[in-house]
């Protein structure tokens, strides 16, 4: 009963954001700053999920979740002895978190980061379902889902609320660690 409750009430919320709002355009590139900002509600060459779909999906087992909330390097001027603590993040169960991948511009070595993660989460195969997803107005995923569709992926989901709509429908998540890098060979 609480879940048709949220349900409703994520409804009228949703709505009346639309109703109020003037819809954001999808550019024909990349977010390049303001990634937290009103995102598009369409993705070209892929298919926009809210946090319902997106739970079926991840219940199927068949689509790879890949989170691209950024991540805050170390600063490396910190004074001798100072605790670095990094921020941890929630994340929905069994998604690799692929950090920082999602900028309108990234370095060679940050695509190549991305581009072997992509391999690890759909097993080398471009037409496996792959689901991207940051925080609710996020460009990040919007970014990273746009590049796995240029790079070729065929089967390209899109979650805009991200782990915020997921959480709203009281939905599981669990902490996380980043896919580690490696360089290039």
């Amino acid at each position: 009963m609480r879940l048709v409750g949220v349900g409703i009430a994520l409804a009228l919320l949703t709505w009346s954001r639309l109703a109020l709002a003037q819809p954001v355009p999808e550019p024909d590139d990349y977010r390049m700053e303001l990634y937290r900002a009103p995102v598009p509600v369409t993705l070209s060459g892929g298919t926009v999920v809210g946090p319902e779909e997106a739970h079926a999906l991840w219940q199927e087992g068949d689509v790879a979740f890949i989170d691209v909330m950024p991540r805050a390097p170390k600063p490396a001027n910190l004074p001798k002895g100072t605790i670095w603590r990094d921020k941890p993040r929630q994340s929905i169960p069994g998604a690799i978190w692929l950090p920082n991948v999602g900028y309108g511009e990234i370095a060679e070595i940050t695509a190549t980061y991305f581009q072997r993660g992509l391999d690890k989460a759909s097993g080398g195969d471009p037409s496996r379902p792959v689901l991207f997803f940051c925080l609710e107005d996020c460009w990040m995923s919007w970014n990273a889902a746009k590049r796995a569709i240029e790079w070729g992926y065929t089967d390209v989901y899109w979650l805009p609320e991200g782990t915020d709509g997921w959480r709203l429908w009281d939905l599981p998540l669990e902490a996380v660690q980043p896919e580690e890098f490696s360089p290039p060979d």
